[in-house]
C-alpha cells in the first residue's frame, strides 16, 4: 500500500508539506511590494510601534551580532543597527529573493550599508556554524515556516550560549468580544482591502488564515522549551493580537 503524502496547513487548507514552501514564497513574492500596506491593513498601522517595543525590550547591546530572520524588507534590521552600533553586525536572513531586494534597495537608500549583511536562506537549516550570535529576532515570520520545531532547534544551534530568541508574532486574542471584530476585520475587511489596494485578494486571506494556524501564546513557549531554550517569557500587545517571545540559550 502507497503511504500517502504528509500534509501540513497552507492557511486553511490542507497541502502536502513539500508544496508549503512554494506556496508561501509565492505569497511574499506577489505581496513584496505592497509588504508596508499589508501590515497597516492587517493592524492598523500599530505593527510600526509593536517593531520598536520589540527592539527596545530584546535586550541587544553595541557590539552584538545579530541574526534577522524572515527580516526581507529591513524594517527590524533599521532599529537594530543603530543599537548594535558600528562594532555590531545584522545580517538579514530571508527565503524570499523579492522581500530581500525590496529591504536591500530600502536600506541603501537611507544610507544603512555597513554593519549590514544579506542572506537568502532556510530558517529550517541554518547556513551558519554553531554559537555564531548573540540574539536571533524574527517578526511576523515564525508562522509561515514548514516545520516550525527544526527552525527552532537550528535557530538555538546558532545562537552562543546565553544568547537570546525573540519572536514577535500575531498570536490568540485574549477578549472573546475583541476576537470578534478582529475576525470580523481579517476574514471580511482584509482581503477586500487587499484586493483594492494592492490588487490581490488571495493572499490577504492567505495571511488571515496563516494567523489563526499560528500556535497560540502557550504553545509557542513550550515549542521553544522542548527545542532547548530556557527562561521562556511571554509579553502580550494589544490585547494579544501579538506577542513577543523571548528565550535564552541555556
Amino acid at each position: 500500500m502507497n503511504e500517502q503524502p504528509k500534509t501540513t496547513h497552507f492557511g486553511f487548507r490542507d497541502v502536502p508539506v513539500a508544496d508549503k514552501q512554494k506556496l508561501v514564497g509565492q505569497v511574499f513574492t506577489s505581496v513584496a511590494r505592497s509588504y508596508d500596506l499589508m501590515n497597516d491593513l492587517m493592524s492598523f498601522g500599530v505593527h510600526r510601534l509593536w517593531k520598536r517595543h520589540f527592539v527596545a525590550v530584546s535586550g541587544v547591546r553595541r557590539g552584538d551580532r545579530v541574526l534577522d530572520l524572515a527580516g526581507g524588507t529591513g524594517d527590524i534590521a533599521a532599529l537594530l543597527k543603530p543599537v548594535v552600533g558600528d562594532e555590531g553586525e545584522v545580517v538579514v536572513g530571508d527565503i524570499n529573493a523579492a522581500m530581500l531586494g525590496v529591504g536591500r534597495d530600502r536600506m541603501i537608500d537611507r544610507g544603512l550599508v555597513s554593519g549590514l549583511r544579506w542572506a537568502q536562506l532556510n530558517a529550517e537549516v541554518l547556513p551558519f556554524p554553531d554559537n555564531s550570535f548573540d540574539a536571533v529576532t524574527m517578526a511576523f515570520g515564525l508562522r509561515n515556516v514548514t516545520d516550525k520545531d527544526k527552525a527552532l532547534a537550528d535557530i538555538c544551534r546558532v545562537l552562543k550560549p546565553g544568547g537570546r530568541l525573540l519572536v514577535l508574532e500575531f498570536s490568540k486574542v485574549r477578549s472573546e468580544l475583541f476576537g470578534k471584530l478582529y475576525d470580523f476585520h481579517s476574514f471580511k475587511v482584509l482581503p477586500k482591502l487587499g484586493q483594492l489596494f494592492a490588487g490581490d485578494a488571495d493572499s490577504y486571506q492567505y495571511l488571515a488564515e496563516s494567523i489563526r494556524k499560528h500556535p497560540d501564546q502557550a504553545t509557542l513557549k513550550g515549542m521553544m522549551e522542548r527545542a532547548g531554550f530556557g527562561r521562556v517569557e511571554v509579553r502580550n500587545l494589544s490585547n494579544g493580537i501579538v506577542a513577543i517571545h523571548r528565550a535564552y540559550k541555556l
